[in-house]
């Protein structure tokens, strides 16, 4: 686990070209945060990252939203999802040889794959963001290390 300040929106952004560059068909990266902290910004940079060219937005409303890019993106959003109980598909997406991002994860923890990339946003002051970085499996491990090399 690797913690670093993000001291403006240029650099939220860069990191999350950075990570996007490096995911792989399957993998999957956990947003964490409050209200306003950075997810879908730092979705839309990873989404650069795989160079999807359309306009990534927030899927509040639709839950998820799917983009064509070096790799598919699959941008989900489970905040609305607090109190479900039921496998809405989500495993479906997990092994569709694209890359799932998802803002919210902890509602949905029981549907989530054994190895994932969890980024936690946490807001400190108007432009500045302080993110965890937290690999669970070896894959996304390097993926962190490799992208922190360059920071």
């Amino acid at each position: 686990m690797k913690t670093i300040k993000l001291a403006s929106l240029e650099e939220t952004e860069r990191l999350g070209e950075s990570i996007g560059r490096r995911l792989q068909a399957n993998d999957c990266v956990l947003l964490e945060g409050d209200l306003g902290a950075g997810k879908t910004t730092l979705t839309k940079a990873i989404a650069i990252g795989l160079d999807i060219k359309a306009m990534v937005k927030s899927p509040t409303f639709t839950i998820i939203r799917e983009y064509e890019g070096r790799l598919p993106l699959y941008h989900m959003d489970a905040y609305r999802l607090e109190h479900a109980e039921d496998d809405l598909g989500f495993e479906e997406y997990f092994n569709k040889d694209g890359v799932v991002v998802i803002e919210w994860a902890h509602y949905i923890a029981p549907f989530l794959p054994a190895h994932f990339l969890r980024l936690s946003l946490k807001h400190i002051a108007e432009t500045t963001r302080e993110i965890t970085l937290e690999a669970e499996g070896t894959h996304y491990q390097a993926l962190i290390e490799e992208v922190l090399a360059e920071w």
